[in-house]
């Protein structure tokens, strides 16, 4: 909803339309293009980020969520989870860093509030984007069929200290920075070996901890002090945290454990903690029967490309977010990953060959 992204929907209403579609704008923004047959991706994107992400899955399909990343308001999946009806009324009032809040700028660019689809107008939805990993280019398969997608976590953590000099205060201080820091090598060694921080109880269970060993991840990826200068110690730090396991009870575990962790560290440094909840995802099944389609369609395609297919179409799980997850509460949902190489994402070096983009035929595949 920022002029770029207005700009960004207009553009993809213009290839709509030379396509043959029509096209109209609503739901947060949503671009919409009707065909026979509809799906879907997301037109906004991480900041230096690359062109395939979102984009592929517009370019193939019919609509263009707006807001899918969560950049501008730091809360994902704003637009698909309005229009699956997940969307709370108090998210209208969530404000990005210059205090605008999502109603006002729906209002500033004329866009209705008209928000939750009905689900019999819906019969399925089936999402393709780029893998985002490496496993399709090791295994030599240019799609694969996604079988499930981790849940995630997105946690604001504002830690608060004493303000002073860098010369004059002495080593015995209340330094949120240096317990921020400590908080993030402990999120590490978290992360990597969960067994070592978490017990089998009610909270989790040892299916839990055995799936966190080979599924849990978590980043750091924004960090900013308070007042931010070379020679004063900060009043204030806040970091973000990106916390994402196929398993829910168990990333549940890890959050509360990290949070009693995060508390423990800065009463040590007579320090303050706030831990923000600012966004919290489920992990997501695909529907089976979408699943075992797309695959055999997936399958005819590269037959019909290739001559021949010696290994099966690889079944893969989902380690980032997509706005499959929202729509999962709407209708059944499937999903195709599409290779990239060196599993690049989220970074300008994102790249995908043309040969490896034959959805045309996965979709003659499918209605054959």
């Amino acid at each position: 909803m920022s002029p770029a992204a207005v700009r960004a929907g207009n553009l993809i209403c213009e290839w709509m339309e030379d396509a043959g579609l029509r096209t109209w704008v609503h739901c947060l923004g949503h671009v919409h293009g009707r065909v026979e047959g509809t799906n879907a991706s997301d037109e906004d994107i991480v900041v230096d980020a690359g062109i395939f992400d979102g984009s592929l899955g517009i370019i193939s399909m019919v609509i263009a969520f707006s807001d899918e990343e969560g950049v501008r308001f730091q809360s994902t999946f704003i637009g698909s989870a309005a229009i699956a009806g997940i969307l709370p009324v108090s998210a209208l009032q969530i404000t990005d860093k210059s205090a605008v809040t999502i109603q006002d700028a729906l209002k500033k660019n004329s866009i209705e509030e008209q928000l939750r689809y009905d689900p019999k107008s819906v019969w399925g939805y089936i999402e393709i984007h780029i893998e985002q990993g490496p496993v399709l280019e090791w295994v030599g398969f240019p799609l694969g069929v996604v079988k499930g997608i981790a849940g995630q976590t997105r946690l604001k953590v504002t830690m608060r200290g004493s303000q002073g000099h860098a010369g004059t205060v002495s080593m015995m201080r209340h330094d949120p920075m240096a317990a921020a820091a400590e908080a993030i090598v402990l999120l590490e060694s978290l992360c990597k070996h969960p067994q070592d921080f978490l017990s089998f109880d009610g909270q989790c269970k040892s299916y839990s901890l055995e799936s966190l060993s080979t599924s849990l991840v978590c980043t750091v990826g924004e960090i900013s002090t308070w007042p931010s200068a070379s020679n004063v110690i900060p009043g204030q730090v806040t970091f973000t945290v990106d916390l994402r396991a196929i398993d829910d009870m168990g990333r549940e575990a890890v959050v509360c454990e990290l949070s009693n962790r995060l508390y423990q560290i800065c009463d040590r440094r007579s320090a303050s903690c706030t831990i923000d909840h600012k966004h919290d995802a489920n992990a997501v099944i695909c529907d089976s029967e979408l699943t075992s389609k797309l695959k055999s369609a997936a399958y005819l395609g590269l037959k019909r490309m290739t001559g021949s297919v010696q290994d099966e179409v690889p079944v893969l799980m989902s380690g980032a977010g997509h706005d499959t997850m929202a729509l999962s509460h709407l209708t059944k949902v499937g999903m195709l990953f599409v290779r990239c190489r060196g599993g690049i994402s989220h970074f300008p070096e994102e790249h995908v060959l043309d040969d490896m983009m034959f959805g045309h035929l996965v979709w003659q595949s499918w209605h054959s």
